[in-house]
């Protein structure tokens, strides 16, 4: 009888060990699967941020003055519903040449942030 119980614990032993492991596993995998979420949702809202930006800067180049070019405008990105997020676009024409738009963006959730900065040409 006493061979028996030592027999049943040392198969209890194993088999909380088994758990552990696998709820190792599962916490590694689980980890890995919030880390690629939140990498999507970053870039799914710096994307977004710089389609408003380029929307922005498109309809204000027909109505902005030549001396209000070349100078960063923060827009508003709370109105995007995109939280922790900076957004700043310069709009720059040179003589004869297509006007262009530097977007710079930063979005942020928890302690993860992506900064970009692209220039994009805008046709008139």
């Amino acid at each position: 009888m006493a061979k028996n119980n030592g027999f049943i614990m040392v198969l209890v032993i194993m088999a909380v060990v088994a758990v552990g492991v696998v709820m190792f596993v599962l916490a590694a995998d689980a980890n890995t699967m919030i880390f690629q979420s939140d990498t999507a949702r970053l870039k799914a809202a710096q994307r977004n941020a710089t389609a408003s930006a380029l929307a922005w800067a498109r309809h204000n180049i027909k109505n902005t003055p030549a001396e209000s070019l070349n100078k960063t405008v923060n827009l508003d990105v709370p109105e995007l519903n995109i939280p922790a997020a900076a957004l700043a676009v310069t709009i720059t024409a040179s003589a004869g040449k297509n006007p262009h738009a530097q977007i710079t963006t930063s979005v942020a959730r928890k302690r993860r942030t992506l900064k970009s900065q692209d220039e994009y040409a805008l046709a008139q």
